[in-house]
């Protein structure tokens, strides 16, 4: 093993932005069978559904607009 090692010409690792974190959240279960439906159908793991569908709504700033009657 060396001493020293040169990182000089290193690279950044181009997946570090996309890092994921494990976290626990209580998802409604109709809520999650929509998306086990979703998942069913087109072959992408429900999770990564709910994922996508959560990264778009935070990429494109969406407001939730509730109105209570």
């Amino acid at each position: 093993m060396r001493e020293e090692y040169d990182f000089s010409n290193a690279r950044k690792n181009p997946y570090t932005k996309k890092l994921k974190k494990q976290i626990t959240i209580n998802i409604d279960s109709d809520t999650i069978q929509f998306f086990k439906d979703m998942s069913s159908s087109s072959g992408i793991p429900y999770q990564t559904l709910i994922n996508l569908y959560l990264s778009d709504c935070a990429e494109n700033k969406r407001q939730l607009n509730m109105t209570w009657s």
